[in-house]
């Protein structure tokens, strides 16, 4: 059993990583070595057989919270041994423990076999702190010092059975275990990374109007470098649009994720996808405490089968991940990355990466049963398609100064190096499991005597701006 990573635990850890990490550089990739049987960079990248990327963002949860069970998964580790040789490991971890502020050692524990009241919201706990002041003290002293934002539900993790459509995909495709989200910080900033490579300098879930920018953020992202390149893409969404943080500008390429399915069926999917769950109400589906993560689940599971039935499957990829931990634990120490604002003081380093966000990539081109070990954040997705579809080299940080949005996607490792260049294995029924149920919302006869009102998502306080430019705020329920 793993106890609390101090700072000065972090910061020895962080000195194997070298001079360049201090300095806010890209630290050196151990993983960065070859993969079996090639990978998809190996080809030039007209010649890569993707040509539909379809990514979703939930939100909130860390990976040894959500896939911590597999490395204890007898089967699926043998499994990964036969396949991939004795070597074959998860850096995952289920039996942590940090010391509460009286200085008691708290061990992590199953969510669900538990007694917890509703272990699938949350109820009677409050939302894990996942804000750059308490992220840092998370690092820092561990997940339950003061400062923290969090009470022991923070150290609950999922189970293999708890979440079976999940589970499936983990053991079926390829899990990323090197994976943080891109900030130390909260859900915007993150979000904003994915899409922009930065957030602006901004450390919190701020609206556009609300920091100077009443028509939107001005800086570029990458649906301005695919549009410039003339790529089709599209961004579909439930019930608020992350891109109209944009402002206006972003509306032409904004859809209901209602047309997602449609499309899909269609066979009229562009080759670059983003979607988004819903943020709000009793049956939000981000996953978000104290939503229910079975909704969630239930989400994803439809997306994917939408995407796995259609004719893009077959040259296509879905990566599925996190905007960020979500307070909830994780025991690897989060890295720094190379960042345009980077910094020295720790208090205004963005080069400072998140915790582990459980990513996972499901394509016909996804190893079976694998592990990447890669360093990678958010951008690394940005990476990825600048690769593809912009001209960007596919590895290295390159001399072209058309591609990149920022250093840190300049810098990031391509995603796109988990993907095998061949042998297409696309077998995989997305149907073929059960719904999940939900519980009912906190506070209500069968979920728990306690309320902790969850407050509203922070993209709420821009419905009437966004109705304003012209963006349909509407439901979906899966």
């Amino acid at each position: 059993m793993s106890t609390l990573i101090t700072r000065r635990d972090f910061v020895r850890g962080a000195a194997t990583l070298g001079a360049a990490a201090g300095l806010g550089l890209t630290p050196p990739d151990a993983a960065a070595r070859r993969y079996p049987g090639g990978s998809i960079l190996d080809r030039p990248a007209a010649a890569a057989p993707i040509d539909t990327v379809v990514v979703l963002m939930m939100e909130n949860r860390s990976f040894d919270h959500y896939l911590g069970f597999l490395g204890e998964d007898a089967a699926y580790l043998e499994e990964g041994r036969r396949r991939w040789g004795r070597r074959f490991r998860l850096d995952a971890s289920t039996s942590e423990a940090y010391r509460d502020p009286a200085g008691t050692l708290v061990e992590t524990y199953p969510l669900a076999a538990a007694g917890e009241a509703n272990p699938w919201r949350g109820c009677g706990h409050p939302d894990p702190g996942h804000g750059w002041t308490s992220g840092r003290r998370q690092r820092d002293d561990g997940f339950l010092a003061a400062g923290s934002g969090n009470d022991a539900y923070a150290l609950g993790w999922f189970g293999a059975g708890d979440l079976p459509f999940y589970t499936a995909i983990s053991r079926r495709f390829t899990v990323c275990d090197r994976y943080h989200c891109s900030v130390l910080a909260p859900t915007f900033p993150n979000r904003e990374y994915l899409h922009s490579a930065q957030s602006g300098g901004l450390k919190g879930n701020a609206l556009p109007f609300e920091v100077g920018y009443p028509d939107g953020f001005t800086w570029p992202t990458i649906w301005d470098r695919l549009a410039a390149a003339g790529v089709p893409a599209r961004y579909y969404y439930v019930d608020l649009p992350v891109v109209a943080l944009w402002g206006l500008r972003m509306l032409s390429i904004a859809s209901p994720i209602a047309g997602y399915f449609e499309d899909a069926a269609a066979g009229r999917l562009p080759n670059v996808v983003f979607l988004d769950p819903g943020f709000v109400g009793e049956t939000r589906t981000d996953e978000h405490p104290h939503g229910d993560v079975r909704d969630g689940q239930r989400l994803v599971q439809q997306c994917v089968r939408a995407f796995v039935e259609s004719p893009h499957w077959e040259r296509g990829v879905f990566i599925l991940t996190y905007d960020e931990w979500g307070g909830f634990f994780d025991h690897v120490p989060p890295p720094r990355l190379r960042d345009d604002r980077a910094s020295r003081d720790d208090e205004e380093d963005f080069g400072q990466a998140g915790f582990r966000v459980p990513t996972r990539l499901l394509s016909p081109y996804a190893r079976r049963n694998f592990v990447d070990h890669g360093l990678y954040d958010h951008t690394s997705i940005l990476r990825f398609l600048a690769w593809r579809f912009l001209g960007a080299p596919a590895r290295g940080h390159g001399r072209r100064h058309g591609w990149y949005l920022t250093s840190r996607d300049r810098f990031a490792k391509n995603l796109g190096a988990s993907l095998r260049p061949d042998a297409p294995d696309p077998e995989f029924d997305a149907g073929a499991f059960p719904d999940p149920g939900t519980s009912a919302p906190c506070g209500t006869a069968g979920a728990s005597a306690l309320r902790v009102a969850p407050p509203p998502h922070d993209l709420a306080r821009g419905r009437e701006w966004f109705e304003r430019l012209g963006y349909r705020i509407g439901t979906w329920t899966p």
